[in-house]
């Protein structure tokens, strides 16, 4: 019996230090997604990691003062937080699987477009006007094209295109490449040669506080970056889960053997 708590509560233990790397996830995606003006899943990442850190306190101090009731409580409640966190990932992954992406001739950098993401992103940036609008109205105050507008005097075109620009600055910053625009600056444009050649073509402005915020390049370079941000916090969560998933396994087995030892103990 007390083997067999041991073990449990070195189990819970672990399951502790696991759900530490669910959390810095939660808050590293919402401070990262603050600076880009996003707020998809901006907190239930860490929120679910808080209640995964809780369970496995329930868990490891059952296990250590032998209280079957709280061990009972936290086999149960990681079965169904675990369950959630593998639907999230299996979410994040079906949703983050396109990009808008595409390169341009001459240009170290890429433009995007709507059309390459999935429909439930596309809908986030299309389907609420008014959500938009805030994203927009912040990333017109934000640093995302001021950096730009900053080098103005220390950039020619040449040095420009082959910069390597974040999705955002690419497709919020400066007009589509296909519109055939004259660079100025990095954040102002003259003369394009195909005005017709994309709808965003009519809707650039040079104006620091209208640019492109208003094409559909500016919302693809949104979706790009928080692709970006997914795919890199979902290493650590693949990671948490598998971990939690085993340590789980071994915490039902080492439950189950102390249960057995104390039915034959109390007969014997």
């Amino acid at each position: 019996m007390a083997v067999s708590n041991n073990i449990t509560a070195c189990v819970t233990l672990l399951a502790l230090i696991c759900a530490v790397p669910v959390i810095a996830s939660g808050v590293w995606f919402a401070s990262a997604q603050g600076d880009e003006c996003a707020r998809l899943a901006r907190w239930p990442v860490a929120i679910l990691g808080g209640l995964l850190l809780l369970a496995a306190l329930a868990g490891f101090v059952g296990a250590y003062w032998n209280r079957r009731r709280l061990l009972a409580f936290y086999l149960f409640a990681m079965a169904a937080l675990i369950v959630l966190l593998i639907a999230l990932l299996v979410f994040a992954f079906a949703v983050t699987r396109g990009s808008g992406a595409y390169p341009v001739l001459g240009r170290a950098y890429d433009d995007y477009r709507l059309d390459g993401f999935s429909m439930w992103l596309r809908g986030y940036v299309s389907d609420d006007p008014g959500r938009w609008e805030k994203i927009k109205a912040c990333l017109a105050v934000s640093d995302t094209c001021k950096k730009l507008q900053r080098q103005a005097a220390f950039v020619n075109a040449e040095q420009f295109y082959q910069s390597r620009l974040a999705p955002l600055q690419s497709g919020c910053c400066k007009p589509p490449s296909v519109c055939g625009y004259t660079y100025v600056s990095p954040t102002v444009w003259t003369s394009p040669a195909r005005p017709a050649a994309d709808p965003d073509c009519g809707l650039w402005s040079s104006n620091p506080g209208q640019l492109c915020y208003e094409c559909e390049s500016c919302k693809a370079g949104l979706l790009e970056a928080l692709r970006d941000q997914w795919h890199k916090a979902n290493i650590a969560l693949v990671v948490a889960t598998v971990c939690l998933v085993f340590l789980y396994l071994i915490g039902c087995s080492a439950y189950k053997n102390a249960q057995a030892a104390a039915f034959f103990r109390h007969y014997k």
